[in-house]
């Protein structure tokens, strides 16, 4: 995804949460400077809703309590401002229960890597692993956050308006659960899914994966992701944490793939959220922002394949640690889940979309790269070295695992097993959505 548009850019040590005198001109101005940045606006997304209820009032109110104030702020050439927030004040220690919280600023070591998952059967000059200062966009700016400081995404007004309240930004909303097809509540079934599912005898400490980054096209309001899923619990009060890429321009205001997290403690009913659009992520590192542009996604080129390693495991305080290409990120401390306070019962990796069937069919939003499994290495995205952390600390290969595609005419996925491959298990997934013929 080369060849962005470079820009002066600046930097200001203003706080995120001063309050305009005007309040109609807070609201011109948000919505005229995300139209100069070519973002779609909230009207545009505001439709046939009616936000009545949203006051600018309220909605300052709110952002002056998620964006804290910043010891530097660096405009990213997305759109995006990332404040970079004393890593003691950010958003995080709001939430109750880490009121006594104290960081683990030194990380212990990560579970060990049964066997050489260095070397590639395949061709390594292939595939180009993102990694370093530079895998997301806000990094053209060339500006870092200082020392003691971590890098988190403002939250603008036109983000809350584009969610149907402040209560409901940045939250999913209680669904079918993807692998048991049960539904949790009335709302019509809009997910779709193509996932590798494992669900063992013993418990699991953790997950990882390799996975192919690509952009694909999302309708409006629709929102494509791949990501791998911790998940423990009964279906009512499931706790989860999931962790990858998405589109979702609802959320973000742009087509961007972004690195994207999520937790919930309760089936999504009230507790967590995308990102640290609530208090909960504990962020330590000062160089990836969570809900931040990938720079670079993959092209139908077998040369032009780019991948995050992700892997969420815990350490020996409890902690859930992130670690996205080998940079420890942040984590979720146990004492914000009840299942998944200890352990994992399910793992699971794959693409999720969202089809509202805006015009009476089904989406034209694509999983993965938009290709299906068949077309292989280089058109259909994937994932390999699909691994499970036990309760010795190792990385190992995941057995027993299953597939499901929950409407396999539009989105598939092909699962490849083999003890002789250190890529597998790997699969490729995705699909186009819509056609006449086979996705009406």
């Amino acid at each position: 995804m080369g060849g962005l548009l470079q820009r002066n850019r600046r930097c200001s040590s203003s706080s995120s949460s001063d309050i305009p005198l005007s309040l109609f001109m807070v609201f011109f101005l948000a919505i005229f400077s995300e139209r100069s940045l070519g973002v779609v606006s909230a009207l545009e997304y505001s439709k046939d809703k009616q936000p009545s209820s949203l006051t600018l009032e309220n909605i300052q109110k709110y952002l002056s309590n998620i964006n804290k104030p910043a010891v530097l702020s660096i405009e990213s050439p997305d759109g995006d401002i990332i404040d970079c927030i004393d890593k003691w004040k950010q958003p995080a220690f709001d939430n109750p229960l880490l009121k006594n919280h104290k960081i683990q600023m030194l990380p212990p070591d990560m579970p060990r890597v049964k066997g050489d998952e260095n070397n590639s059967s395949r061709k390594n000059e292939e595939r180009v692993e993102i990694s370093g200062w530079g895998k997301q966009v806000w990094h053209q700016n060339g500006t870092r956050c200082p020392k003691g400081t971590v890098p988190i995404r403002r939250i603008k007004v036109d983000d809350v308006l584009r969610a149907q309240s402040p209560h409901d930004f940045g939250r999913k909303q209680p669904r079918k659960d993807p692998f048991f097809n049960v539904t949790v509540d009335d709302d019509p079934d809009t997910h779709e899914y193509a996932i590798v599912n494992l669900d063992p005898e013993f418990v699991m400490f953790g997950a990882s994966a390799k996975i192919n980054v690509w952009n694909p096209f999302t309708e409006e309001e629709e929102m494509s992701l791949a990501q791998i899923w911790l998940v423990a619990g009964d279906v009512i009060d499931r706790n989860t944490i999931e962790v990858g890429w998405q589109v979702y321009p609802r959320l973000y205001g742009d087509s961007g793939t972004r690195l994207f997290v999520y937790w919930t403690a309760d089936g999504y009913e009230s507790t967590g959220c995308y990102n640290i659009d609530c208090p909960g992520f504990v962020q330590v590192d000062q160089t990836i922002v969570v809900g931040g542009t990938l720079l670079q996604s993959s092209t139908p080129d077998p040369s032009q394949q780019y991948e995050a390693n992700v892997k969420i495991s815990k350490d020996s305080n409890g902690n859930w640690m992130l670690t996205y290409d080998g940079i420890q990120v942040g984590y979720w401390p146990p004492i914000l889940f009840t299942y998944l306070r200890e352990s994992a019962e399910i793992v699971q990796w794959g693409g999720e979309v969202v089809n509202l069937q805006l015009d009476g069919s089904h989406t034209k939003t694509h999983m993965g790269s938009g290709q299906f499994p068949q077309e292989r290495y280089g058109k259909a995205a994937f994932f390999r070295q699909l691994r499970v952390v036990d309760a010795n600390d190792d990385e190992v290969l995941p057995s027993d695992i299953s597939v499901y595609a929950s409407n396999p005419n539009c989105y598939n996925l092909d699962l490849h097993l083999s003890d002789n491959d250190e890529e597998s298990p790997f699969f490729f997934y995705g699909g186009p959505g819509f056609s006449t013929t086979l996705c009406p």
